[in-house]
């Protein structure tokens, strides 16, 4: 590869911790509930993965935080081919970008974002007529449903420095508004070229199946002293029902011994009500296997470690369809510690042992 076109979307993610599912239209109320940026850094690791195996690459950016401060931050000396006339920047100018480096000739657009992200960038290379240019993506959105995704930013520097063919893979995403109601709508939006490797992530298949047995054996070994932590999810969901609460499908929700203390709950949220022993139950995301860092930024590093037991629930079904669990909580440290195997609760008295990678 010889050169490389760059773009974050510096506000991808932003709304994840702070209870909103995304940020698409809701960029003030993430702020004024103390969201903070995520994909600069993201962005930044990335770069740094990839400046390590290629610093020469010529490197093709847009202003200031939509690439050129991370390229900057990671050794390289961009060239800044697109400028936004604002500083709140917006799906337009991500699409001028990526025009900018088509008349470049660039050979990869890596871009910095979630599903909304990627359609605005296959948007454009859609539009060409011969050979369309790769594109990859570094996750930092909350929702995380297409497969042109790296498993992780150190993983996408890594493919993109090394990458040797392509493969066409599909951007879907998601309405928004329906998803914050607790209603997931997907639509393929583009099939678009990707580099080919193990750590480019599937998209994500939604598993249903019997799991009541599974909701039943859970639910008859409560620990009332315990506080328990609810992530999203359908099997999740199951368990919280079998216990007389009313889920909120797509949030996170606390409860201990019969009470809801929260519910659709932010990362503070959380935290102002744990006490005593706690105990954080998480599907996998069918067809991916994440249990942290893909539509459930709420569970925090902060939130992980203030737990001492994690639960893992699915049904066989679903693990039949996952290679490995995985685990991308912006914290290096924390992913670190959680790798190895994990007990995956199946069923009301089985379970399967799974590798966290």
């Amino acid at each position: 590869m010889e050169s490389l076109g760059v773009v974050v979307n510096p506000i991808a993610g932003m709304g994840g911790r702070v209870g909103l599912k995304g940020t698409d239209g809701k960029l003030e109320e993430a702020r004024r509930r103390g969201a903070e940026p995520r994909a600069p850094e993201r962005a930044r690791e990335a770069l740094q993965a990839l400046h390590r195996r290629t610093p020469e690459v010529t490197v093709y950016t847009a202003a200031d935080v939509m690439g050129e401060r991370a390229v900057r931050d990671a050794g390289y000396d961009p060239v800044v081919v697109y400028d936004p006339a604002t500083a709140e920047t917006t799906a337009a100018d991500t699409r001028a970008a990526v025009e900018a480096f088509l008349e470049r000739d660039v050979d990869l657009v890596l871009f910095v974002g979630g599903d909304g992200t990627a359609v605005d960038v296959a948007r454009v290379l859609e539009k060409e007529s011969d050979d369309v240019t790769p594109m990859l993506g570094v996750p930092a959105g909350v929702k995380i449903y297409s497969s042109v995704f790296a498993v992780t930013p150190a993983d996408a520097g890594r493919i993109a420095a090394e990458f040797d063919r392509v493969a066409d893979r599909e951007v879907n995403d998601i309405d928004e508004e329906a998803y914050r109601e607790g209603e997931v709508r997907t639509e393929l939006r583009a099939v678009i070229p990707v580099p080919v490797a193990p750590d480019v992530q599937s998209s994500k298949q939604v598993s249903s199946g019997n799991v009541d047995s599974l909701a039943a054996g859970f639910a008859r070994e409560i620990d009332g002293e315990r506080t328990y932590v609810f992530g999203p999810g359908g099997t999740v969901g199951a368990i919280e029902r079998e216990l007389g609460i009313d889920p909120s499908p797509l949030g996170v929700d606390v409860w201990r011994d019969g009470e809801l203390l929260a519910r659709d709950a932010s990362e503070s949220e959380i935290l102002a009500v744990l006490e005593g022993p706690v105990t954080i139950v998480v599907s996998p995301i069918g067809g991916q296997g994440f249990l942290f860092g893909r539509g459930n930024h709420q569970l925090s590093p902060a939130v992980i470690r203030r737990a001492d037991e994690i639960e893992v629930v699915a049904s066989g079904t679903k693990l039949d369809g996952i290679d490995a669990l995985r685990v991308d909580t912006d914290d290096r440290e924390l992913d670190d510690e959680l790798r190895g195997w994990m007990q995956v609760r199946t069923g009301r008295f089985t379970t399967r042992l799974v590798k966290l990678v």
